[in-house]
């Protein structure tokens, strides 16, 4: 039986998914790096594993039911219970040169598919595991760009910075964090939102002010918070931000 905590990171084969695995496996947690790309999951598994890190590649792709069940499914054989559930994955496909009224329906419906519904799925099929936890921690990846206080104030550093379907899909995840807060309040199990910073990655460019190690920091905290810990709150750094 397996004493250690265990984690699944949802789009954990890079950028700040990757380096939260790394974290996490150097606290001597299990990590599950769901990928959708079975290969780029064993490759970046194995780059952790190379590192003395206790880490599985799982292939879940949030966007897909059939995925996540299997994912569940294979979970629940080998482990029986989940400890930590960090739903990374996301997606930022808005076109940046057209503005709020003219981005597509498909951009939006990509970008809820898997920044809302893929991380609803994907918590719901897990809760049973994560409830066979003696503390239970889900963390919601958001961004400050998901504040509807800080896009409403002229003052704000991100006021001008409109990515529609993105910022309002993590507008959702924060609002969602909320609400299952609420139904688990009684339950050692944590739910909380984390802005990671704006992390050099893929996503946030070469023009961003945070290395991906603390980029990770947030998440890792969340993860990793004892029992007298917040819940229902959307934090960077241990500060709580505007929702």
């Amino acid at each position: 039986m397996n004493t250690k905590r265990i984690a699944l990171i949802t789009g954990g084969n890079k950028g700040i998914g990757f380096e939260t695995a790394r974290q996490l496996g150097e606290q001597q947690v299990t990590i599950l790096l769901g990928a959708r790309d079975t290969a780029k999951g064993e490759a970046a598994a194995a780059r952790l594993r190379g590192e003395g890190l206790d880490v599985r590649a799982l292939p879940l792709d949030v966007t897909d039911t059939d995925s996540i069940r299997r994912a569940v499914d294979k979970v629940a054989q080998e482990f029986g219970r989940l400890d930590i559930l960090i739903n990374n994955a996301g997606v930022m496909v808005d076109d940046q040169t057209k503005k709020v009224s003219e981005q597509s329906l498909d951009a939006w419906r990509t970008t809820f598919d898997t920044n809302v519904f893929g991380l609803i799925a994907t918590t719901q099929g897990f809760l049973p595991l994560l409830r066979k936890s003696a503390a239970g921690r889900i963390v919601n990846l958001s961004s400050i760009l998901g504040s509807n206080t800080l896009h409403s104030d002229p003052q704000s550093p991100i006021y001008d910075f409109k990515v529609p379907a993105y910022n309002v899909s993590k507008s959702a995840v924060n609002a969602y964090t909320v609400q299952l807060a609420y139904e688990l309040r009684d339950t050692p199990i944590k739910v909380n939102a984390a802005h990671p910073g704006w992390v050099k990655t893929e996503m946030g460019g070469e023009g961003a002010t945070m290395e991906l190690p603390d980029g990770a920091k947030t998440s890792v905290a969340l993860a990793t918070l004892a029992a007298d810990g917040p819940t229902g709150s959307y934090t960077h750094m241990g500060e709580a931000l505007p929702w």
